[in-house]
């Protein structure tokens, strides 16, 4: 099969490998349509490390092409996806409801990131098939009348936006800030929406992600380029500040700032992916004595979290296949990820169809 490479910092590359041989209960899926991540981006440029002739990728939509011995309750040709994380179901961190750190803690020590292994422990799904470990707790399958785009952004971007809002515990008649819209962002921005929060303020420069913010229900974007947006969102709350600040960028800079425009008592949830240590301002922080809550979140995954996400795409609740900007076949992945990686062209998501 042809499957993407990480080679190298600095290059990732098609090659053909094996189909992947599956265990008991296990599922190989052939995949009809995936996407590329920022996570991906970080593993392309060396700064997340994985183990060179690794598959990357993990966000699959495809078809059942061979299930393990012991797995039961699906059929070969069935439509599924499976999210980024892929929990086993029970380990401790899955039995005490923490899917995504699964595995996470060992006797050989604490890893972080425990439940995510597509493209970062196990060969991941930028390919023709992938393997789905524990295929009975992380295979979803997909509704008659929802497209592969449709569902595209529930293994990762949607879990994970959404996920910010509801680790920062958005309620109704919140006012709630996100700082960067880009496909993460943009997926806090809706999922504050349907949390029942009144007033979204987006921070972004981007024109066609600032328009994709208000669509996707955004009462405000702050354009950082032309204002101080710490400045423009204590004006915008009349001093009072955000009951919740979403970060989905990943830097000190945009960290700093939910902390700035944070009421006292508030939730900072983050959801950027961090390359260099973080420092807490003094002042903001109000000395350790704000009461504010900062909480982070990888990306929830398994079969019941897919089957959610699915449902409010398939009731209508929300629409990401705008999202969607540029189509790739998989022999083009070294032109999508020089795309996406930087970010040319207005690209919000690829989509690359083996």
């Amino acid at each position: 099969m042809k499957a993407a490479v990480f080679v190298e910092p600095g290059r990732i590359a098609l090659e053909e490998r094996p189909i992947p041989d599956i265990g008991p209960l296990d599922a190989l899926v052939r995949v009809t349509t995936t996407t590329i991540c920022g996570t991906d981006i970080h593993i392309l440029k060396g700064e997340y490390p994985v183990r060179k002739g690794l598959v990357v990728g993990h966000e699959p939509v495809g078809v059942i092409e061979k299930l393990g011995s012991a797995v039961e309750g699906y059929r070969e040709g069935q439509r599924v996806i499976a999210g980024a994380i892929t929990p086993s179901g029970h380990s401790y961190a899955s039995l005490d409801g923490c899917h995504a750190q699964c595995g996470a803690g060992t006797r050989h020590g604490f890893k972080p990131l425990g439940g995510w292994r597509f493209g970062n422990t196990i060969d991941g799904c930028q390919a023709e098939y992938v393997r789905v470990p524990d295929a009975m707790v992380n295979l979803a399958p997909v509704p008659d009348g929802l497209s592969d785009e449709q569902v595209l952004m529930c293994p990762d971007i949607m879990s994970t936006g959404f996920a910010g809002a509801e680790s920062g515990r958005v309620r109704l008649g919140d006012t709630v800030a996100v700082f960067a819209q880009g496909p993460i962002g943009l997926c806090a921005t809706a999922g504050a929406r349907l949390r029942g929060a009144t007033t979204i303020i987006g921070v972004e420069s981007v024109p066609g992600r600032m328009a994709m913010a208000r669509r996707l229900g955004a009462d405000h974007v702050v354009d950082f380029r032309q204002v101080d947006p710490v400045e423009e969102i204590l004006r915008l709350t009349e001093g009072r500040g955000v009951d919740v600040a979403i970060e989905a960028l990943g830097t000190q800079q945009t960290f700093e700032a939910c902390l700035r425009v944070l009421r006292p008592g508030g939730v900072l949830s983050s959801l950027g992916v961090y390359s260099t240590d973080l420092k807490l301002p003094l002042g903001p922080f109000a000395a350790g004595l704000g009461d504010h809550t900062i909480v982070t979140t990888l990306c929830p995954g398994g079969k019941e979290r897919m089957r959610r996400l699915m449902n409010v795409v398939a009731a209508g609740r929300i629409d990401l296949g705008p999202l969607v900007t540029h189509r790739f076949k998989l022999d083009e992945i070294e032109a999508a990820y020089d795309l996406f990686g930087h970010q040319r062209d207005g690209v919000l998501k690829v989509a690359i169809t083996p």
